[in-house]
């Protein structure tokens, strides 16, 4: 690897990365970001196809001049409905939306990764096909799209970096087999019978029975699951009511469990619908219950996160190479990782304090110079598995 041409593409890193935070697009409307990559990697000469995964998706080629494997390296480029509340530069411009994920960090790593290609075109082994996916933020996400529209055809391997605010900068991270959980989702829907404040007898008050309801929904955890499996059951949205002297006649209760395994996430469904019904039932109301399954679980190949440890070990001898405790945030690069053999890994992008605020927080941002350590992995993995040798 060369690490002069990698340190000379720092600044157009940070200048991409500030560029697309300062104009976020929310999934599946990220028409001028997709504008922005495609432009940017045409004029370096890449074979590009432009409108994939429904008209924001991205794809690049790069055949190299020596013969080896072909290597898939994606990024998300899709940003959040969150106000963006930092006092920086390079602030959101648009009212109600930001990256406050480090989708536009990835989308520059993965740009510096093929400018690099472009630049080392010879000397390198085999096939980079570079993926700027849309709508992860968002089921169903965007990978679905991406795959059906050829994204992994002829690929050998898959690889995926994200940068992570929990860890210091410089931290690598990863594990072998199930890393990240599903997202899925839910709403309950209480019908009950408005009425008087003072006359509550004559009303069903759907607001008292989904607070009741909030309640009883965290006993699956503690109680039907066994401790020694992982689940989050969390309720994010309560809303009821009209005025404060009206029983309000309908409460909306949403929200969402994180599981890893298709037999706990079976078990958890299965007794959230026995609590709703059991609640509404007690207060009188009824219901109408939705579960939304999101994406699979992150399931790591044993082979390739190994490679991603020692490929790590030797571009950063002196950094902390981590292996990670299973997170419960979900990510759609899981449906590459059902198709391919691959590894989906973290690049800490945090305060050495720990004081950074957290992904999808309004104040989220990044150490910028954890892109370049991410940008150095991809192509270091990328190479390494490129190799006629690493074909098992």
């Amino acid at each position: 690897m060369n690490d002069e041409t990698l340190q000379s593409l720092c600044s157009d890193m940070v200048n991409w990365r500030r560029h697309l935070h300062r104009h976020p697009e929310l999934s599946f409307k990220e028409y001028e970001t997709s504008r922005f990559i495609a432009d940017l990697l045409e004029s370096w000469g890449l074979e590009v196809r432009r409108g994939l995964a429904g008209g924001t998706g991205v794809m690049a080629k790069l055949t190299g001049g020596r013969p080896g494997r072909t290597i898939a390296l994606r990024a998300d480029i899709d940003a959040l409905p969150i106000e963006d509340e930092k006092s920086t530069e390079y602030k959101s411009t648009v009212q109600g939306v930001m990256h406050a994920c480090g989708h536009d960090a990835h989308t520059a790593q993965l740009l510096a990764a093929a400018r690099y290609y472009t630049l080392h075109r010879e000397e390198t082994a085999g096939t980079r096909v570079f993926i700027f996916q849309p709508g992860e933020e968002f089921l169903p996400g965007g990978a679905v799209g991406m795959i059906a529209d050829g994204a992994l055809e002829g690929v050998d391997a898959i690889y995926g970096v994200h940068v992570w605010s929990p860890f210091p900068a410089g931290v690598i991270a990863t594990r072998p087999g199930p890393f990240m959980a599903c997202p899925d989702e839910f709403e309950v829907e209480i019908i009950g019978r408005g009425g008087h404040a003072g006359l509550p007898h004559q009303a069903v008050d759907a607001l008292m029975t989904g607070a009741a309801l909030v309640n009883a929904l965290q006993t699956i955890v503690s109680r039907s699951v066994n401790p020694l499996d992982s689940a989050v059951v969390s309720v994010g949205q309560l809303h009821s009511g009209t005025a404060r002297n009206v029983i309000a006649e309908r409460c909306s209760v949403s929200g969402t469990v994180r599981t890893f395994t298709p037999e706990v996430r079976a078990l958890v469904r299965r007794r959230m619908e026995e609590v709703v019904r059991h609640t509404c039932e007690t207060h009188g109301a009824e219901y109408r219950f939705q579960f939304f399954e999101g994406y699979p679980p992150v399931v790591n190949d044993d082979h390739e996160a190994k490679r991603v440890f020692s490929v790590a070990a030797s571009l950063f001898p002196e950094a902390e190479v981590r292996l990670a405790d299973p997170i419960m945030a979900g990510e759609d690069f899981s449906y590459y990782l059902e198709q391919k053999p691959g590894c989906f890994f973290m690049v800490g992008a945090g305060r050495d304090d720990g004081t950074s605020a957290p992904h999808h927080h309004p104040k989220f941002d990044i150490d910028e110079q954890a892109m370049l350590v991410a940008a150095r992995m991809l192509i270091g993995v990328a190479d390494d598995s490129a190799s006629l040798s690493a074909a098992r």
